[in-house]
């Protein structure tokens, strides 16, 4: 069965990439490929790239196409690759889309632009353009802090409109009630995915909640609590989490931290050579450097106990 074929029935966690900066803020190539093959020794079933926790409103588009181009020709089907096209114009965006494909991205994903409030119809008319463009499976992000994020008949109308509509990014508090409520509207024709971090995870599960997208550090820890917590293996799956937990919570208070986290987290397990962001990004503190990694340390154990050395 091919990748595209095999695209419509993602889930579980599909980690988030990072995008990798040498010393003049380049995009480090090696990095990210080595990267990607870490991702697929975690056995996460795809990548997503370039989102916001690969810093994409840094790049250039000439980069865009290019970290996506890096993550297909680097996974060699060995995982599928999530392609994000955020633009605040229809226009762009759907070139994103249509080039990406083209690429040989599995699926197409777009974040609905949130700077201004729109009314839905133009919302599912700028979200309607894209899906066509890409012409293969689209996943929507709805990424709104502070703000109203789509409904449960909105997702139903869209997924009505565009068929090729097949997974829903959400990043919201309290969202146990909208899951159901749209897996009940689209009779489970869209697969709800968690953002966030994976910081909602645990209530979601027993709800339904098709899979997450957290940073690419934990990957290998957020799949086996999926599958724990997945397979009322509730305990141990809640004993696991309990030890990421303080991590999440720390680097979730703002999203350049968490790519610092992120980052500094793979740094520690040999993945990166530097924890760089591109400017403007955030400047920890002393104390908050130690407090990461003395986080980092702890997650570092758990991972040894998890994945025993031989």
């Amino acid at each position: 069965m091919g990748t595209r074929n095999r695209a419509q029935d993602i889930s579980g966690v599909i980690p988030v990439m990072p995008i990798p900066f040498d010393a003049d803020e380049r995009i480090d190539e090696e990095s990210l490929r080595r990267l990607v093959d870490f991702a697929v020794t975690c056995k996460v079933e795809a990548i997503c790239l370039p989102a916001y926790g690969s810093e994409f409103y840094k790049l250039t588009e000439d980069e865009r196409m290019r970290v996506v181009k890096i993550a297909i020709e680097q996974s060699a089907g060995r995982v599928l690759v999530v392609a994000q096209c955020n633009h605040g114009s229809a226009r762009v965006a759907s070139s994103f889309a249509r080039s990406y494909a083209e690429a040989g991205a599995d699926v197409v994903s777009v974040a609905i632009p949130r700077q201004f409030s729109l009314p839905d119809d133009d919302i599912a008319h700028y979200l309607g353009a894209i899906m066509k463009a890409a012409g293969v499976p689209c996943l929507i992000q709805d990424f709104n802090p502070g703000g109203p994020t789509v409904s449960a008949e909105f997702v139903a109308r869209l997924k009505g409109e565009c068929s090729n509509f097949r997974y829903l990014k959400l990043e919201e508090p309290l969202m146990v009630r909208k899951l159901l409520a749209i897996r009940e509207a689209t009779k489970d024709g869209v697969r709800v995915l968690e953002g966030w971090g994976g910081l909602y995870t645990m209530e979601l599960i027993p709800a339904g909640i098709g899979g997450l997208m957290p940073g690419l550090g934990l990957a290998d820890v957020h799949r086996r609590v999926f599958k724990l917590r997945t397979e009322n293996q509730s305990d141990e799956a809640f004993r696991i989490y309990g030890r990421i937990l303080p991590q999440l919570v720390f680097s979730l208070q703002n999203m350049e931290m968490f790519m610092y986290c992120e980052k500094r987290l793979l740094e520690a397990r040999g993945l990166l050579s530097n924890a760089r962001s591109r400017s403007a990004c955030y400047t920890p503190d002393l104390y908050s450097v130690r407090y990461v990694d003395e986080l980092n340390e702890r997650i570092l154990q758990l991972i040894d106990e998890i994945h025993p050395k031989a």
